[in-house]
């Protein structure tokens, strides 16, 4: 175990040895001549040698003080450069983000590196999991979650709301059975996320035909998935229409692979959040990063 003085005896004499002179040293720290002055003796006290010979009108280094300046100041400038490391490893390095892998594959990783130009000095590791995240544990540093926004101990932000609508190819706007009024499904497959068994909602086809006045197009038919993105799959294929999170198709459709058919769009009570512990979310590289995906989201 290290016997080692107190820092502010060290920083003290050695503000003090490089200008010979207390009251230099006093400016320089921030306090009294006296203080410098006392926290010298204390070092001199736990070395059990003085370190300067205190004449009238000036103060000169003894042996041991010559021998002594260096040492510390080297000591100090290493301690320095540690403190550096550890605010620029804070600043910049690995950022693992936790994010739904739809969510993730859709919306995030198309945006990213607009994230890296911004900040080349971070790197982004992207971990798509759905399970709720134990941040120390598995070393994440943020994560994007799909819920009601209760995540006791954490910083939440509010990202995205989950508001579904019917989207698919542009061919079945035409041909046999043109695809205008949302009663026209009767003659489409019914594509569908089950996201029941991925996230515990209920939004659906049944749902969406409801709201939309739609009572004769049973909704149990058509084909059913367990991923966003293969129901987007199928949808760009013209396999049937599908009813996706409109977060997750709006470079589709701004392209032109995907259309949507009708404009009446099915809000739910679950959104998108942005979630970091307290203590780690004012750390510079996940402050950069939330403010980035949150200024993403206005867009």
């Amino acid at each position: 175990m290290r016997r080692l003085p107190p820092l502010n005896a060290i920083r003290a004499f050695e503000a003090a040895g490089r200008h010979l002179s207390f009251t230099k040293a006093a400016d320089e720290l921030n306090v009294t001549p006296a203080a410098i002055s006392q926290q010298v003796r204390n070092l001199e006290g736990f070395l059990g040698t003085p370190l300067f010979r205190r004449l009238t009108r000036a103060l000169l280094l003894t042996d041991a003080g010559q021998v002594a300046l260096p040492v510390f100041g080297q000591g100090l400038d290493q301690l320095q450069e540690g403190i550096e490391l550890i605010r620029t490893s804070e600043q910049s390095g690995i950022l693992t983000v936790s994010s739904a892998p739809n969510f993730a594959a859709k919306w995030l990783v198309r945006r990213l590196p607009r994230f890296e130009a911004r900040h080349p000095d971070i790197r982004v590791r992207l971990d798509p999991s759905m399970h709720q995240v134990d941040f120390e544990r598995e070393n994440v540093d943020i994560a994007i979650r799909f819920g009601q926004g209760t995540y006791p101990g954490m910083r939440t932000d509010f990202l995205l709301p989950f508001n579904v609508i019917p989207v698919c190819s542009p061919k079945l706007l035409r041909g046999e059975n043109p695809l205008r009024t949302p009663s026209d499904l009767v003659n489409h497959r019914l594509l569908q996320t089950d996201w029941e068994l991925s996230a515990g909602t209920q939004a659906g086809w049944a749902m969406w035909l409801m709201c939309a006045g739609v009572d004769h197009i049973v909704p149990a038919r058509g084909s059913l998935f367990t991923s966003d993105v293969l129901t987007l799959e199928a949808a760009l294929e013209g396999n049937g229409v599908a009813l996706i999170d409109r977060n997750l198709v709006d470079e589709d459709v701004a392209a032109g692979r995907l259309v949507k058919p009708f404009e009446f769009i099915l809000e739910t009570e679950f959104e998108f959040y942005v979630v970091c512990p307290e203590q780690t979310a004012d750390l510079p590289k996940n402050a950069a990063f939330r403010q980035w995906v949150l200024d993403e989201a206005r867009l």
